[in-house]
């Protein structure tokens, strides 16, 4: 069997993109992909056993790259293994946008809207994510808003939306993926994409960049790597696989329901993509004043 590593818990945005090509993996390889969730430290958790396993094809991880590889270097100080060096990067799948939403039985219908409710708060209030884009992103929000707003780490997607409910937290920052069901089922009311353009899923949503933000463009992408030294003929094979789910109509359906678009692509368009988004990140690091963990 195939092991597909996922980096967040069962029920998170993440979790539902993985299962999804892992279920159509199975059926192109002929064999059963059994897919772990390994969450927890961002990400990083199962990005380690992936590069720790063994570079036999059996070992893959659908991961959204930009985040757990390219971002991750810049956000702690020491990481269990090298981003680039360990992994050989199989191809791209599906980019989206991340978005900052609020609960819906609140008056709060904007980013200026929310501005204003935190700055009314004690400390600016508190806000909760579990990943590297959510993070970088709400930094970004507090830092050209200038506010001191908490930040408050979930292992478990699940958990900060049900904080954000109970009336614990103040705003989520989260990947749209999972966000567009909660809203969609009126559960929370997204205020705003990361993204440098709409989303076609969500046309009526502004951007960050619209709402006063000029310049914001945070759009992650989703790739697929295995442990480096996997034999070139296995990568390829995969790569090939990969892009017939992601051009296949029914995961094109998939990925609009979930307010995320396909993105298939090769080895080489990766690898380019992790060099440049690590450069990217590192600028939008310093720009939010994250300090690393």
């Amino acid at each position: 069997e195939i092991r597909s590593i996922c980096n967040f818990a069962v029920g998170s945005g993440a979790d539902i993109l993985v299962r999804w090509y892992s279920d159509r993996l199975s059926r192109l390889a002929g064999r059963p992909v059994v897919v772990e969730n390994r969450p927890g430290a961002a990400g990083n958790i199962a990005t380690d056993l992936t590069a720790k396993s063994k570079p036999d094809g059996y070992t893959l991880m659908i991961t959204p790259g930009s985040s757990t590889l390219a971002a991750a270097q810049h956000l702690f100080r020491k990481l269990p293994f090298d981003p680039i060096k360990d992994f050989t990067p199989v191809t791209t799948v599906a980019k989206l946008s991340f978005a900052l939403a609020v609960n819906a039985s609140t008056p709060i219908n904007s980013i200026a809207d929310l501005r204003d409710h935190l700055r009314k708060r004690p400390g600016d209030g508190a806000y909760g994510t579990g990943n590297n884009t959510g993070l970088v992103a709400a930094e970004l929000f507090k830092e050209m808003s200038g506010l001191k707003t908490q930040n408050v780490n979930y292992r478990v997607t699940g958990d900060a939306l049900r904080d954000l409910l109970a009336g614990q937290l103040d705003f989520i920052s989260y990947d749209i993926t999972f966000l567009s069901g909660q809203h969609r089922g009126g559960k929370v009311r997204v205020l705003a994409m990361t993204a440098g353009s709409r989303v076609g899923a969500l046309p009526d949503i502004p951007t960050l960049a619209e709402s006063g933000f000029p310049g914001f463009d945070l759009s992650p992408w989703w790739g697929v790597v295995v442990p480096a030294g996997t034999p070139r003929p296995i990568v390829e094979r995969l790569g090939a696989w990969f892009n017939q789910i992601t051009e296949s109509e029914e995961t094109k359906k998939f990925l609009a329901n979930v307010a995320t678009d396909p993105m298939p692509g090769n080895a080489e368009l990766m690898a380019r993509l992790l060099r440049q988004d690590t450069e990217n990140w590192a600028r939008f690091v310093k720009l939010a004043k994250i300090v690393p963990e």
